[in-house]
């Protein structure tokens, strides 16, 4: 009687097992070309196959689904082979960029520590724990990308405003989180808008987003920094207010003011000092300093000599690695100067990158005798803007 076959009676039934799977023996030279002259034709490869396509699919999306968390779980191990360091009291602390580890190999400046369990570090966007608030025509978009050199820092794009225009200001805290970069817990995220310091309502809201927020403010010679606004300004063919002001300025209309040199708009035709000249204000910094003073201690503030940082960037940003509590890890091989544009460029390991043409405007030149001027009339501002920092920054007085 055959195999897989009963007969009861009459009846013949088929007791056979039919499996999906079909398991061959082919001998290898059916598969394979043979090579060279001492080919044994006795050799076989099992071939197993699925004969039902809905089973061949299943198997498919299974060996596939295994693939992907294998090479999930390797990459995880990789990347956390590198951010991950033993701690001195036995845990393990968490890097969060490249290069943020001291000498010791131990991470420091509040590291995330986990004694039993060792989780991959998740990015997120987190409102900034520092500020760049001014001020402008003063080097804060240079400040800004010379601290994204560290590997502590994150920077948002562009000049948010959240503070300093109601229409952003209203949007709400949500709004100005999700223009923040992702980072890691560890990482300081750092917006800079250079019109929160002449603001008048800005000190009370940055508090209430954040009261412990760390503020720069970079600031330059008064006069110097009040032509190069000018230059900027008529740059653009426009004139800018403060924002307790009406569309003029010193009492002249945008329009005109376009095609009037800097000493005409500085000066009145007597020869007085025109105090309501925008950029004249503007380098007023104790009349600003004063509202942020009322809101914040002195020692949540660093003020960055913004003629320094052209001149000699690294004393500048070590200063400010210190006062944000990270470590000292911008070397002066992070900077090479620039003779064509006149100012130093910046050098990581991804490449080089200057600030666009745009800065570093020439400035156009102004009567010596105005210059003069004008700093005999900022001197006395000068020594007040001292006074509260508690540094004298040395600034010429004729």
């Amino acid at each position: 009687m055959p195999m897989g076959k009963l007969r009861r009676g009459d009846q013949t039934r088929d007791c056979s097992l039919k499996f999906p799977l079909d398991i061959l023996w082919l001998p290898k030279s059916a598969i394979m070309k043979p090579v060279g002259p001492d080919i044994s034709y006795s050799e076989y490869i099992l071939v197993v196959g699925i004969s039902r396509p809905k089973l061949a699919a299943l198997f498919l999306s299974v060996m596939i689904i295994s693939l992907f968390f294998t090479f999930h779980v390797l990459y995880d191990r990789a990347v956390f082979s590198m951010q991950v360091t033993p701690t001195t009291d036995g845990g393990y602390s968490m890097g969060n960029r490249r290069n943020v580890f001291d000498d010791a190999g131990i991470v420091i400046n509040h590291p995330i520590v986990v004694p039993n369990r060792v989780h991959f570090p998740k990015t997120g966007r987190r409102l900034p724990q520092a500020l760049i608030i001014g001020v402008r025509k003063c080097g804060t978009r240079a400040l800004l990308e010379m601290l994204y050199l560290h590997p502590r820092v994150q920077k948002a794009a562009g000049e948010v405003h959240f503070f300093d225009r109601d229409e952003n200001y209203l949007k709400g805290l949500e709004w100005y989180r999700k223009k923040m970069p992702h980072s890691f817990r560890g990482q300081i995220t750092i917006e800079k808008s250079p019109s929160y310091f002449v603001t008048p309502e800005v000190p009370e809201r940055v508090r209430a987003m954040n009261a412990s927020v760390k503020l720069l403010l970079i600031v330059r010679e008064p006069v110097t920094r009040a032509i190069s606004d000018y230059t900027q300004l008529r740059s653009h063919s426009a004139t800018a207010t403060l924002p307790q002001q009406s569309t003029t300025s010193g009492g002249v209309a945008p329009s005109t003011q376009v095609s009037r040199n800097f000493e005409e708009l500085a000066l009145y035709p007597n020869g007085s000092v025109n105090e309501s000249y925008r950029p004249l204000v503007i380098s007023m910094y104790h009349l600003h300093l004063h509202r942020w003073l009322e809101v914040f201690p002195r020692e949540q503030m660093l003020i960055v000599n913004g003629d320094q940082l052209i001149d000699d960037p690294l004393s500048q940003l070590t200063r400010i690695e210190t006062f944000l509590g990270i470590q000292h890890r911008i070397k002066s091989q992070n900077f090479y100067f620039n003779a064509t544009k006149g100012f130093f460029c910046l050098r990581n390991e991804t490449g080089d990158k200057c600030l666009r043409e745009t800065k570093g405007r020439k400035h156009p030149h102004v009567d010596p005798a105005v210059i003069s001027k004008l700093r005999r009339f900022f001197a006395d501002h000068n020594q007040k803007f001292y006074e509260l920092i508690g540094e004298d920054l040395g600034w010429p007085e004729e």
